[in-house]
């Protein structure tokens, strides 16, 4: 058997300093990620740009994942790469205060399907791999401080492109039967959509469009927490780190009861991806409550 490709230590060091990771996570990297850098090496067919998703709750890591696997592939393969967070696509916080009035006032929160700009995200993703030598492309920034779209110009991606990394937690996600939308729930459900008509209308937009996008995923990654219990506390260090660097007092920013109110916003299909996705994701990487990578499968 050849030997496995290696990262330089000096890449696995700058990484770890820029992403603020600890010492434990080279662990992760040479026994579980460098084994998907090659198996990503191997799916790749020719010249063609390998979609990739990542799905996983919030906290799990999928956007730290998305950017070792660009700089792994660059380093070891020599691809030019660009990693996409579906957050980036959300609606401008005008586009979901109007959606909010014409159909469900929930719909003023982000993150559900249907708070998404599904058709920039499509004209974004074939921009990208549509991208000859010399050319550019501008996807777009969402600014979680502010709670909106940042302004163009945004950071241009020049091509062409090799691997295409899209991650977010409903990335891959699939739509419900009537059966399962039918019970609340969370006290955010029952109280705030007894009559089923806002997870009803998500549902929807999972059917159709976000479905289409789904399509062009050539594999899916999903990093799988150990239970929805765990994602709340891992939430909270993420808009804990957002607070550090923006200031507690920043617009957009929660407080811990705001956080606890805005994931029940995600807890269906959270729930829903924990109990399906496993069967159906290409690899899968099981986590403990310390966020390390336990196990790993392929399909």
């Amino acid at each position: 058997m050849p030997d496995r490709p290696k990262l330089s230590p000096e890449s696995i060091r700058q990484f770890l300093v820029r992403h603020r990771l600890p010492p434990a996570y080279e662990a992760a990297i040479q026994d579980f990620f460098l084994p998907l850098v090659e198996w990503l090496g191997d799916r790749r067919r020719g010249s063609e740009t390998l979609v990739l998703g990542i799905n996983g709750a919030q906290g799990t890591g999928k956007s730290t994942l998305g950017d070792f696997l660009a700089l792994a592939c660059k380093e070891l393969f020599g691809w030019n790469n660009v990693v996409l967070s579906i957050d980036d696509f959300y609606l401008t916080r005008e586009e979901r205060r109007s959606l909010a009035t014409v159909r469900h006032p929930l719909l003023i929160t982000r993150g559900v399907p249907g708070t998404h700009d599904t058709a920039l995200l499509r004209q974004s993703l074939d921009e990208l791999v549509a991208l000859e030598p010399g050319q550019t492309a501008m996807p777009p920034r969402f600014d979680k401080s502010i709670d909106d779209r940042e302004s163009p110009p945004w950071p241009s991606v020049e091509g062409p492109i090799d691997m295409l990394v899209l991650e977010g937690w409903c990335v891959g996600t699939r739509a419900q039967s009537d059966a399962e939308l039918a019970k609340p729930v969370n006290a955010l459900e029952r109280e705030s959509d007894p009559d089923g008509g806002w997870r009803t209308w998500v549902n929807e937009r999972l059917e159709g469009d976000y479905e289409e996008l789904w399509t062009r995923l050539d594999a899916l990654v999903l990093l799988r927490a150990p239970g929805f219990d765990a994602i709340y506390g891992w939430r909270l260090e993420q808009e804990h780190k957002l607070a550090e660097r923006v200031g507690a007092d920043a617009e957009g920013v929660m407080s811990d009861e705001e956080i606890r109110a805005f994931i029940s916003h995600y807890e269906r299909l959270t729930r829903h991806n924990l109990a399906l996705l496993p069967d159906t994701a290409d690899v899968v990487f099981d986590l403990d409550e310390s966020h390390a990578v336990r196990a790993a499968s392929y399909r």
